[in-house]
């Protein structure tokens, strides 16, 4: 492919970004005694709170692709170190629920806000038309990745 195709130039952004965004999710990790699949694991669970998803411990190990004891280990580490807890299901005893504790949230937040609270920021010199076009840009590129690796569905997917 040719360097200069405006398209490539984008892919090359997008590649150093995810590595970026990579490195710090490491550190955070790496700060607070975590694995680099906790993080992966609590932001899934709040991408669930987020939209209002149930988060079962099935659907996590899916988004993760881990085994079912894997994902067992992974919910018991979270769990011993407080940041999830194991709820019941009110609507069905036999479901386990899993929700991001509190102090999780304010962890990530005192790391993450900053971060968060500029590109929030760098949104508003974009028009609601090109935030619109920038929304459905980063959809496309999420679905792609998705179906590269595999995965059916995305945020919210059961």
């Amino acid at each position: 492919m040719d360097e200069e195709e405006p398209g490539l130039r984008v892919v090359h952004q997008l590649r150093a970004i995810t590595v970026e965004l990579d490195l710090l999710g490491a550190e955070f990790a790496q700060r607070n005694s975590l694995h680099p699949t906790d993080l992966r694991a609590l932001i899934c669970l709040l991408d669930a709170a987020r939209t209002h998803t149930l988060a079962t411990p099935g659907r996590l190990g899916r988004q993760l692709g881990l085994n079912s004891a894997g994902t067992t280990a992974l919910v018991d580490r979270l769990e011993r170190l407080g940041h999830v807890r194991r709820t019941r299901d009110s609507h069905d005893r036999r479901r386990v629920l899993l929700e991001v504790d509190e102090r999780a949230v304010t962890l990530g937040q005192s790391f993450f806000g900053p971060l968060i609270a500029d590109l929030v920021t760098t949104t508003r010199t974009f028009s609601d038309t090109e935030l619109a076009t920038i929304e459905r840009f980063l959809l496309n590129v999420h679905e792609a990745v998705a179906a590269q690796r595999g995965v059916t569905g995305g945020p919210g997917a059961a």
